[in-house]
């Protein structure tokens, strides 16, 4: 499941990329539209500012914008950031692998069966990007 975080951060990418252009977009404008918690969509932006999705621009006329545009970033991305591992389990995950404990993989049927759920996911995940979320395409 998408943790409570990964879900307010792709509401909050959602909003920005439904808009017409890429001007900063303020956190409280975010927070308020998208019943937002103002603290948690902080620091939410700010991982994926250094993550290198957003950017900031501070004063008058600043807020957060997308440093790249919303049809060149994949969910995937957005997914591992937040949440981390894609696979349900961590013998099958490709960016986080970690051997289960007591298992041998080659004779495991549930670790053969999550590599094929990992790979259906990722079928979606890698092709899909922000853009594609929103009500019209960017």
């Amino acid at each position: 499941m998408l943790s409570k975080k990964a879900q307010y951060a792709f509401k909050a990418l959602m909003y920005m990329a439904d808009k017409k252009d890429n001007e900063p977009i303020l956190i409280a404008e975010i927070s308020k539209k998208k019943r937002i918690p103002l603290k948690f969509l902080e620091n939410i932006l700010l991982e994926l500012k250094k993550a290198g999705i957003l950017e900031s621009k501070k004063g008058k006329g600043g807020g957060y914008f997308f440093k790249e545009s919303p049809k060149d970033i994949p969910l995937a991305k957005i997914v591992r950031l937040i949440d981390g591992p894609i696979a349900m389990l961590p013998c099958v995950s490709m960016y986080f692998y970690e051997r289960c404990k007591n298992c041998d993989e080659k004779q495991c049927g549930l670790h053969d069966m999550m590599i094929l759920v990992r790979d259906a996911n990722l079928r979606i995940l890698e092709k899909k990007t922000v853009a594609d979320l929103t009500k019209k395409m960017v």
